[in-house]
């Protein structure tokens, strides 16, 4: 598939990070980008700075998901490009005890499942209201209508202490991303997946230096934390390569993540 003022691409968490990221390398072909996020005045700005669409959408909402697309697809036209980043994470022990008191609890299973809802139900949710909208579309001379790039992450092979819910819904994506390519081989519609390392995100940025510091040095090669604008070339490749289908692609340094 080609990037240019012709394609119309849908980037869910698309107001920072590694949906800015993208929004803006795609943006930088030409392509019509709209962004779902919850942060407005994150979002908004972007969009101005793209000559892109902002919508307001939290990907847990079926009601919000289908207005978001209705919106982008209203100023832009049926999207041909679909790049989901939105996601979140936390860290709690399955089980454990105070070791001071003796108190023990679990998990929250409330909070597990909030999770799995944003990052493996809301993926999915996108792919199937985006992919049924690439149905409506002719095929383009290579027989392609679309190309789906999902955001799982490392933790979906190395989960550490505390990942339980993370890494069940980011594995969940892995796990089905031969699933839906194989669903929408007849149809012209690629599905491919990135499973992001250590990167220099919102959710680092707050962290104190020497946090930072440890953390990059852990990276094998290059000793550094990865940029958003990595993962957009990437994106961008996976859309662009018309052989390149079911995968799910490692961008880590070739770090393995340790228990803790």
């Amino acid at each position: 598939m080609q990037l240019d003022s012709s394609i119309a691409a849908v980037v869910t968490g698309g107001a920072s990070g590694l949906g800015a990221a993208t929004a803006r390398r795609l943006a930088s072909h030409g392509v019509k980008v709209a962004l779902f996020d919850l942060n407005a005045a994150q979002g908004e700005a972007l969009a101005r700075e793209i000559g892109g669409v902002f919508c307001l959408v939290d990907v847990t909402s079926e009601a919000q998901v289908d207005a978001g697309f209705a919106q982008a697809r209203a100023a832009h036209g049926q999207e041909r490009v679909l790049v989901n980043c939105a996601g979140t994470g936390n860290a709690v022990k399955t089980a454990s005890r105070d070791k001071a008191t003796g108190e023990i609890w679990h998990f929250p299973l409330a909070n597990f499942d909030r999770i799995i809802q944003i990052n493996l139900v809301g993926t999915f949710r996108c792919i199937a209201k985006s992919a049924a909208g690439m149905l409506t579309l002719a095929p383009l001379p290579d027989g392609e209508r679309g190309a789906i790039v999902n955001t799982a992450s490392v933790a979906a092979q190395d989960g550490q202490i505390g990942q339980a819910a993370y890494t069940a819904s980011k594995a969940g994506i892995v796990g089905m991303t031969l699933p839906i390519a194989r669903d929408l081989m007849n149809e012209g519609i690629r599905v491919n997946t990135i499973l992001p390392g250590i990167f220099d995100t919102p959710l680092l940025q707050g962290a104190p230096e020497h946090v930072k510091a440890a953390l990059a040095v852990s990276v094998p090669f290059p000793k550094r934390l990865g940029q958003p604008a990595e993962y957009a070339q990437l994106a961008e490749s996976l859309i662009l390569n018309g052989y390149l289908n079911g995968e799910s692609i490692r961008l880590d340094g070739a770090i393995r993540m340790a228990p803790r």
